[in-house]
């Protein structure tokens, strides 16, 4: 019988104590007010892979982006380069952060965007393209806008 008051004391604590109750009250929850976070506008951008594709190759470095006289000094490879960041940093880029990039023989540039600005229902965006070619610096600065067919064109240009 000793063996038994043993074992059984034991189990019943532990049943009893799966039967315990705090008490008959409720305490009623009450939820506080949510504040809706507020509506930030986002650029509109290309849902799939292709629309990106065929705005990056029509987003041309030769129409406007970059400086004339730097054009004529730059590579296949260079203007390559060139066009791929100005499509990103226009496209994703952060405000103020350049997107680098580098070409043949030492050719390097970087692209600086501003905000988005809704005009005529586009999106558009200031940018600043330099271009460095044998320690000589080429600076761009314009407006860009992305048409409804997601390709970037310079409104307004400024050496």
């Amino acid at each position: 019988m000793n063996r038994f008051v043993l074992i059984a004391t034991p189990l019943l604590a532990v049943l009893l104590a799966g039967c315990s109750s705090t008490g008959t009250t409720t305490t009623p929850v009450v939820q506080a007010p949510v504040a809706a976070a507020p509506v930030v506008a986002q650029p509109m951008v290309p849902s799939s892979a292709q629309a990106v594709q065929t705005a990056r190759l029509t987003t041309s470095v030769s129409s406007g982006f970059v400086d004339p006289a730097a054009l004529g000094l730059m590579t296949a490879k260079d203007s390559t380069e060139a066009n791929s960041a100005q499509f990103y940093a226009l496209q994703f880029g952060r405000p103020g952060a350049p997107r680098q990039w580098a070409g043949d023989r030492g050719t390097t540039g970087s692209v600086s965007v501003g905000p988005y600005v809704r005009v005529n229902n586009l999106d558009c965006r200031d940018f600043t393209h330099t271009v460095k070619i044998s320690g000589q610096d080429y600076v761009r600065k314009g407006t860009a806008c992305r048409e409804q067919t997601g390709n970037w064109n310079v409104v307004q240009g400024a050496a």
